[in-house]
């Protein structure tokens, strides 16, 4: 292994790695990473002299390249066949919910770039010299920004390698596969979609809270509850608030008391009901329901913590506990 320092951008400054060990970025290949913010980065040596003018951690403009004893010639780029990027939903978490084409194409990869959500059993599909890139994100944590995470698969696949993007749940909603597929795209790179099962549905399926049900809820309405950074929890509040609908929203923790507060500005009834999952589908899921009014106490008592969903509704009064 060569440990190579890099520079790291935040606002306003520009530091090196020796300046930043104690902050939050790590790649370390095949093992999880440590929650914290910036580290060394680890490569095999290859892929060090193949990726070392990776542009992902400073931007294209400022970003150059001083080394080029060992750059392949324009030639020998040109005739690198490009490599194809997968993104695959990985699901809320219980290995066994995967679909069998994701499990076939972890099983065939032979490089991974996976998030936060992905559970370690999930990770088990991959064979075992399989590299494996950790680019997470957590609440005010991330290993790498987003536009970085996109640049670097398209930098692999530039590079001739194809690639298995693992996102927690279904990529497409909530997961930022949307952008990840479009930066594809426009780069060139052949990719190709496998969905997975949502958290709105695994949560619902263990925990016995329908989504849908013909005496509560004839719609089903998907939100995110989280903000972009220093901006306002924008939502459409009133049609959230509507009767005889399910709201699950994503990543909506941190956010609660505003939601709520909203939602019964908005017209819903406090005493709608409403349910916390947290870490659905594994074993140490948990579930708390109460109303929307006492959900924000709930959650500070029972010390929930993201990953959660919220569902929001009178179908949560049809819960039946399904047989574990």
């Amino acid at each position: 292994m060569l440990t190579r320092h890099l520079r790291f951008r935040t606002p306003g400054k520009l530091l090196s790695s020796r300046q930043v060990l104690d902050k939050s970025l790590t790649w370390v290949k095949g093992n999880h990473p440590l929650p914290c913010q910036y580290q060394q980065i680890q490569f095999p040596l290859e892929e060090v002299m193949r990726l070392r003018d990776l542009p992902t951690l400073e931007s294209p403009e400022t970003h150059t390249d001083t080394s080029t004893s060992t750059s392949k010639p324009p030639s020998a780029q040109a005739d690198t066949p490009v490599g194809t990027v997968t993104l695959v939903g990985a699901g809320p978490g219980d290995p066994e919910l995967l679909t069998l084409k994701a499990v076939r194409a972890l099983e065939q990869a032979k490089l991974a770039l996976y998030d936060h959500l992905v559970s370690p059993a999930v990770l088990d599909f991959l064979p075992p010299g399989a590299e494996r890139i950790y680019v997470g994100k957590e609440a005010s944590r991330h290993t790498l920004p987003q536009t970085d995470i996109a640049r670097l698969m398209i930098r692999l696949a530039r590079a001739g390698q194809s690639l298995v993007r693992l996102k927690g749940g279904d990529g497409y909603i909530f997961g930022r596969g949307g952008e990840e597929a479009q930066a594809l795209a426009e780069a060139g790179v052949p990719f190709r979609v496998i969905p997975g099962l949502t958290a709105a549905q695994g949560a619902a399926a263990s925990t016995g809270i329908p989504l849908t049900h013909r005496d509560h809820a004839d719609t089903l309405v998907l939100a995110t509850g989280h903000r972009r950074a220093d901006q306002q929890l924008d939502l459409d509040w009133a049609m959230l608030a509507r009767r005889h609908q399910t709201v699950a929203l994503y990543m909506g923790v941190a956010n609660l008391p505003e939601i709520c507060q909203q939602l019964m500005a908005h017209g819903l009834p406090a005493h709608t009901p409403a349910a916390l999952i947290e870490k659905a589908t594994l074993p140490d899921e948990r579930c708390v329901t109460g109303s929307v009014a006492d959900l924000p106490g709930l959650a500070r008592e029972h010390h929930i913590r993201p990953p959660a969903l919220i569902l929001i509704g009178d179908v949560i009064a049809a819960r039946r506990q399904p047989v574990k």
